[in-house]
């Protein structure tokens, strides 16, 4: 189980005020463990069935997963993450990335 991934302090400070908050039924199962279980699973490559159960059942993974997209809230997360901050604001752009080497140049 060396091999799971969980959402660091800093990485979930900045996701879970974006979160949806409020919505009525039964309460989500953690949010934060949740999503790493997600990110694992795109990370990995694995099938949903096939995710570690110390991210909780593979359903409930599936589920957030299917039904966050359905309603763009992985959208909108992404779009509110990508936005300029301070500290971000201050960047000259383009920023320049070294060349990487490509196996199909040589």
């Amino acid at each position: 189980m060396a091999d799971l991934f969980w959402l660091s302090d800093e990485a979930w400070s900045k996701i879970e005020p974006h979160l949806p908050r409020g919505k009525p039924g039964k309460p989500r199962v953690d949010d934060r463990v949740v999503i790493s279980g997600i990110l694992h699973v795109l990370k990995v490559g694995c099938r949903w069935r096939d995710v570690p159960s110390a991210y909780g059942p593979p359903t409930t993974i599936y589920n957030r997963y299917h039904r966050w997209a359905r309603r763009g809230i992985w959208q909108r997360l992404f779009e509110r993450m990508a936005r300029p901050t301070k500290e971000t604001a201050r960047w000259r752009w383009p920023l320049t990335i070294p060349p990487f080497p490509s196996r199909s140049a040589r």
